[in-house]
Order: structure tokens, then C-alpha cells, then sequence
């Protein structure tokens, strides 16, 4: 008897599309490997009962993911029980670099770890995004640059391939037919 495919809904939130970005490779990578994936911004995420597995991603600012992943964990936790939660955030934390930056680029901020715990999720990891100077005060610049922060897209598109792959196979989907590092 075929095994059935699973079935991943990728449901995000983003405030100025890097994380729609790493959701839709994420989404087409699982599909590419025969699962069957819906993604969705968190505004039309799918009746969570359909799913096998859940990979949740959402923009991080000021420390915190957006309201509308907050309010869409506490409105929908006893789904969260029946489904194999992935988490994953996009902010600046993972670019920064420099002994400083690093050591604070590691840190999951207490709300993001609480919800995270919150959901049982099997696996976070955070990724960064894009980062543009124009309209960032002085002062948020200057002790951005002091992290070793930098701007642009800063987006590790291996890191993310590295991460879909390891939920490919824990759901036990084949191996990637290609090596496309991003879309």
C-alpha cells in the first residue's frame, strides 16, 4: 500500500515580504518533494484539521512576532496539539555579526520563546531578511552598524534549504531533484 502524501500547510506573516519569500520556497520545495502543501498569509490560513504538519513563519520587530501570529496562536491553540508545528521567524538577529553581534543575533527574545513553547513547536529557527537603511534613525543605525549589522537582502537562502530539507526528511519525502539554492 502507497504511503499517503503529507500534508504541510505554510501559513506566514510578513511585514515587507521577506518572510512571504522564504515561505513560498519552503512551500515549493516540500511540493517539489510530493508533499501536499497550501500556503497561506496568516489572514487565510487553512483549517489546521486538514494538515499533517504546520510551518509557521512570521517578520520579528521590536522583539516580538506580529500581532497577527500572536492573535492566530491564541485563537487557534487546541488545533496546535493535532499537528507537527515547524516555527520559523525572519529578522535582523541571525545577520548580525562581530563578537557582539553574534552572542545577541543568538538570543530568542522571551515572547518569541514563550510562544514558540506555548505551541509544542518540533523546530524554530530564525532567519534574517531584508534590511534598508532609508528612514531608520541615527541613532538605530548607528547601534545597528555597531553589531555588525549591514543592510540589504541579507537572506541565507542555504540556511533556509538546509532547514526545509531536514523537515523533508522527517517527513520522510524524498530528496531534492535539483540544486537550486533560490528560486
Amino acid at each position: 500500500m502507497a504511503q499517503e502524501q503529507p500534508r504541510v500547510a505554510v501559513v506566514y506573516a510578513t511585514e515587507q515580504g521577506s518572510t512571504r519569500d522564504i515561505a513560498e520556497f519552503i512551500g515549493a520545495e516540500l511540493a517539489g518533494r510530493n508533499a501536499t502543501v497550501e500556503l497561506a498569509n496568516i489572514d487565510h490560513a487553512p483549517e489546521l484539521s486538514r494538515f499533517d504538519t504546520l510551518v509557521l513563519g512570521c517578520a520579528v520587530h521590536n522583539l516580538d512576532f506580529l500581532p497577527a501570529v500572536v492573535g492566530y496562536v491564541h485563537a487557534h491553540r487546541g488545533e496546535f496539539e493535532h499537528c507537527d508545528v515547524r516555527l520559523f521567524s525572519v529578522g535582523l538577529g541571525p545577520a548580525l555579526r562581530g563578537p557582539i553581534g553574534r552572542r545577541v543575533g543568538r538570543i530568542v527574545p522571551k515572547s518569541i520563546a514563550a510562544l514558540r513553547d506555548s505551541i509544542s513547536a518540533r523546530d524554530y529557527r530564525a532567519f534574517a531578511g531584508c534590511y534598508e537603511r532609508k528612514g531608520i534613525p541615527l541613532r538605530t543605525r548607528v547601534a545597528y552598524r555597531l553589531m555588525g549589522g549591514r543592510y540589504g537582502d541579507l537572506r541565507d537562502w542555504t540556511a533556509v534549504r538546509a532547514w526545509t530539507d531536514s523537515i523533508a526528511r522527517s517527513l520522510q519525502l524524498p530528496p531534492a531533484g535539483s540544486t537550486t539554492i533560490h528560486p
